[in-house]
Formats: structure tokens, C-alpha cells, sequence
């Protein structure tokens, strides 16, 4: 689904990082210039595509600011990098938002809520037709990401658990050349690699983040004492977002155009992209973003990939509860009232679905 996205190497990263820098950025303060790193994704494209056609300039101009995009290679270390102080706001999902900034004790906010996986996230069996004749197999995978997340569910709608199968640590740049090999029965993965392990001879597609829809989310998060000081940074970032997207769904030429850079962006062309859209539920509008970020089944998912986090000791080494992180959104606070670090905020949304950006 994304670029490189081991997680045990995340964790080791972010925490020699977080020793030697303050957990409360110098970017906490009032200030004109800021920085936003992304990596390629299909729902993240329109960064880079509104970035080189000038919308980025044109509603940061709008509030009296300068707003550089950043791309990050690796995915992992871009929140490493955004977890360290040296980026206001990163592309992440709601996941990776909980077990690497804010189990690092960074208090952060999310305030676009940009798609979810519907089908960019799949189980493919090489030996088997269905979910259920994965037990007793090896399964290869990138661990502890949402690769692992959506195993994890799957497992449990097959009354299946992880002790009924074994997992291989494989990366996302191995995953493709993995499945390729005769040894290899059982993959994880998320497109475009997806797309390649799914046509290999054989292979059958036997649960996908269709069946968990809204669990996996792409969010865009800025450091919540940056947003506190600098609002005018959330404003012109979701103005940015919505101007974009309703141009990337446009049907007429311009979208086309707008789809073709973003996939030339990407690595892949047109076709490949709208093929990796068509499993990308995009909140087109910034009322669905608002209604979902807003609606009673935020709390329910954040509550099961804080318990999946916990039981893999994604939360910290010493954490005992899967409560010792807050997570509030707008209906409800999970976890500790007291030491809340991931926040959802519709807020800004909401200011676009009213027209008062």
C-alpha cells in the first residue's frame, strides 16, 4: 500500500530519534513557514500534483504563509522524521499515526481524513481458495504494519488466530519477488505490489480491506502544538486537499490531466492509477471526511487497532493497557484522558463543507 513499511525498524528509529530531540518541536510556536512531508501513495498523490500546479502557492498565499511538500522516500522514516521535529505534518495512516508519533509521546492531530483502504490491502493464497485454508502456512508479509493489521482481522473472521499460522518478515520492495518463489504459498501485501501478486499463476485473492471498510485510513497530521499556535496552516492545508481532489474526480479533460500527472508522479500511468483508485474509498468532499471523522464508527475502529497495537508491544515496551495512550475524537475519548496524543479534529473540514475557508 505504501513504501517501506517495517515497523520494528520504525520503532528502533523513532525512539533513538525522540532521545535526542525535544518531544515539543521548535515549529510549536507562530510562524510563516512550514513543512509537510508525504510519500507515494495513490491517495497522497494530490500533494506533489497540487504542489507543481501551483495550488499549494495559491491558498498559502491566501493566509499569509509559505507551505514546502516534502517527499520522503520511505514512508517509515518520514513519521520518524515528522515524529523527530522536522516536519509540521506528515501523510500517515491513523495506525502508524498511534504507534509511532504518539506512542512517542508526540501530541498529534488529525485533520484531514483523506480515504481508506478498500481493496488496496490483500490476503493472496497460492495454495488454497479461501481464508480459511491458511492455516498451518507461512505467511509472508511486511510484520507489524497494516499488512499485519488486516491478517490479524481476517484471522478472526475465520475463527482463526495468529497461532494458527506463521509469519515471515518480508519487505515491501522483496514482497513481489517473494511470491514469485515455489516456497511462497501464503502473501500480504497492498497495491501496486497487490496488482503483481495477484496475477501470479495460481494465486487467489481470499480477503481484502474491503471486508474491514474504513479500518485503514490515510490521514493527514500536523504536530498538535503547531496547529494550536498556527491554525492558518490547517485552513490553507485542507483548502489545498479539496481544490485538488475535486479536480483529480473531475471527468472531463482537466481531471484526466490531473489524474495522468499524478500517476506520472507516481511511477505508473494513468490505467495503473485509476486501477489503485478504483480500491481507494476517497472522501471526495469535506463533509464525508467531517461525517465519517465526526460519525460513531471512528471510536469503534481506533478501539480495535489500539488493541491489535497493544498485543504486538506497538505501544511502547513498558506500556501495560492499551488505555495508556489517548486517542480522542469528536464523540468519545479512548484510553487516558490524561496523556492524550492522537487527536482527530473535523474542525477545519468542516470549515470547507461550509464554505468559510
Amino acid at each position: 500500500m505504501r513504501i517501506s513499511r517495517n515497523r520494528l525498524t520504525a520503532v528502533v528509529l523513532a525512539a533513538c530519534l525522540l532521545a535526542t530531540v525535544p518531544l515539543s518541536p521548535a515549529s510549536a510556536e507562530q510562524k510563516k513557514d512550514f513543512n509537510i512531508a508525504w510519500t507515494i501513495y495513490v491517495g497522497w498523490m494530490p500533494w506533489p500534483y497540487a504542489a507543481e500546479s501551483g495550488i499549494v502557492k495559491k491558498w498559502a498565499d491566501k493566509y499569509g504563509i509559505t507551505i514546502k511538500v516534502t517527499q520522503i522516500n520511505d514512508y517509515v522514516e518520514s513519521i520518524n522524521q515528522y515524529t523527530a521535529g522536522k516536519f509540521d505534518g506528515v501523510t500517515v495512516t491513523n495506525m502508524d499515526a498511534l504507534t509511532i508519533p504518539a506512542a512517542g509521546g508526540v501530541d498529534t492531530t488529525a485533520v484531514i481524513m483523506g480515504d481508506y483502504s478498500n481493496g488496496n490491502d490483500g490476503v493472496v493464497l497460492k495454495k488454497g481458495k479461501t481464508l480459511a485454508d491458511i492455516k498451518g502456512q507461512k505467511i509472508n508479509l511486511v510484520e507489524l504494519s497494516v499488512s499485519h493489521y488486516l491478517l490479524a482481522r481476517g484471522l478472526s473472521t475465520a475463527k482463526l488466530s495468529e497461532k494458527d499460522i506463521k509469519t515471515v518478515n518480508t519487505s515491501d520492495a522483496d514482497i513481489v519477488a517473494a511470491s514469485k518463489s515455489p516456497d511462497t504459498t501464503a502473501i500480504v501485501t497492498w497495491n501496486p505490489q497487490l496488482l503483481e501478486v495477484k496475477a501470479e499463476p495460481g494465486a487467489t485473492l481470499v480477503f481484502d480491506s474491503s471486508k474491514i471498510p474504513g479500518e485503514i485510513e490515510d490521514l493527514l497530521v500536523i504536530n498538535s502544538a503547531t496547529l494550536k499556535d498556527n491554525p492558518e496552516l490547517a485552513k490553507a492545508l485542507v483548502g489545498i486537499w479539496y481544490e485538488t481532489i475535486a479536480l483529480m474526480k473531475d471527468p472531463g479533460e482537466k481531471g484526466k490531466a490531473a489524474r495522468e500527472g499524478m500517476a506520472k508522479l507516481s511511477g505508473t500511468d494513468l490505467a495503473g492509477f485509476e486501477t489503485q483508485l478504483k480500491t481507494t474509498h476517497m472522501y471526495y468532499t469535506p463533509k464525508d471526511g467531517t461525517d465519517f471523522m465526526s460519525g460513531p464508527e471512528l471510536p469503534k475502529i481506533m478501539d480495535l487497532v489500539r488493541g491489535f497495537c497493544f498485543e504486538h508491544n506497538l505501544l511502547g515496551e513498558n506500556v501495560k493497557s492499551k488505555d495508556a495512550i489517548g486517542i480522542q475524537t469528536p464523540t468519545t475519548t479512548l484510553g487516558s484522558a490524561k496523556n492524550v496524543k492522537l487527536r482527530f479534529d473535523p474542525g477545519f473540514m468542516k470549515l470547507a463543507a461550509d464554505g468559510k475557508l
